[in-house]
């Protein structure tokens, strides 16, 4: 028996849709899904949200769109929320569960993007690229410095997630000597020792934050961490703003205690870098791109869109965070799916 599409909207603003998500996500969805979207070039506040996903299925969620219980409580159809990117901490995941509403998260794809934009940053840290490329487009002769070579550097890196093993190949590939602080995590690799935090602060010339942001990380580089720092070595954040007291970071910059920072990520809004510290002369700083590449858009939107055909098929999909609580999708699926496709559901809700 053939079944009317399920409602989806999605609520990238309208000039992040081809950016952040893309045509051929966009042409995937429509095969499974009758599909709505943002149509403004901003971000729905919650009200408007709740307006304009009323008969909605599932909502697929920019990168920023906040989840509160507010929106879960006004949406009474909505079965399942993805987010079509990692981190869901905008999301109310509690108040989805109580609701009924599955929450789900797209994988990493940026792993190579974020990794290969590391490796950019400390490269034109190392040589001052963009500081001879501003001057010649003020149209000054620049000064020659004396540059810094990757190979036989020490690059420290805290955190060791997939982005930072990644990047540690990189590194020891170019000669550099590789140090890891994670206090959660075994490390592993050719060329990759393991340290603890002031060890590796202590002996780093580029010291790459790419931890977790959490409670327990929140300013994990405060005013002692930039102290411990090695007396001209160079800063880089690609993780998350929240890990960087800022004023610490300005202080250890204008004292010259740090030669250089690269930062991809910051305590502005969407995570951009804030732009007092952006526009420090030792800074290099940049829009939250990082990730920013075909590859790593295109696998977050389809793997997005794959999380959606096989909710409507009556299928927990992987990057379900609450399954156990999504009973909507029990009411959902019975009202709109064949019994056998709903009853794929009942198992991972009993668990």
């Amino acid at each position: 028996m053939k079944h009317m599409k399920q409602r989806v909207f999605v609520t990238h603003p309208r000039g992040r849709l081809e950016d952040y998500f893309g045509d051929k996500a966009v042409a995937a969805l429509a095969a499974v899904a009758e599909a709505r979207f943002n149509p403004e070039d901003r971000e729905l506040s919650t009200p408007e949200l709740i307006e304009a996903a009323a008969d909605s299925d599932a909502i697929i969620a920019y990168r920023q769109t906040p989840a509160p219980r507010e929106l879960f409580a006004g949406l009474p159809r909505l079965a399942a929320f993805l987010r079509c990117a990692v981190d869901i901490r905008t999301v109310n995941v509690a108040a989805a569960g109580e609701h009924g509403v599955l929450v789900t998260q797209a994988s990493a794809g940026f792993v190579p993007a974020v990794a290969e934009w590391v490796l950019g940053a400390m490269l034109d840290l190392a040589r001052s690229t963009t500081v001879y490329a501003s001057a010649y487009h003020r149209g000054r002769r620049p000064e020659p410095v004396m540059g810094r070579e990757l190979c036989g550097a020490t690059l420290g890196i805290i955190g060791y997630g997939r982005i930072a093993r990644r990047l540690g190949e990189l590194g020891a590939a170019l000669g550099m000597r590789v140090l890891v602080s994670d206090p959660h995590v075994e490390v592993s690799g050719h060329g990759v020792r393991s340290v603890d935090l002031p060890a590796l602060l202590a002996a780093a010339d580029f010291v790459v934050c790419l931890a977790a942001a959490n409670a327990q990380t929140e300013n994990l580089m405060d005013v002692r961490a930039f102290a411990a720092l090695r007396p001209g070595s160079y800063f880089i954040n690609a993780s998350r703003g929240e890990l960087v007291d800022e004023q610490a970071l300005l202080a250890a910059l204008d004292s010259g205690h740090l030669a250089g920072c690269a930062l991809d990520v910051g305590r502005a809004a969407d995570q951009m870098p804030t732009p007092e510290l952006a526009r420090h002369p030792r800074v290099i700083a940049t829009p939250h791109v990082g990730g920013l590449t075909p590859g790593a858009i295109e696998h977050q939107a389809l793997e997005t869109v794959a999380q959606v055909e096989a909710i409507f098929q009556g299928r927990i999909p992987p990057g379900a965070v609450n399954a156990a609580q999504a009973t909507r999708l029990l009411k959902w699926g019975g009202a709109g799916q064949p019994e056998a496709e709903a009853a794929d559901l009942r198992p991972a809700l009993r668990s």
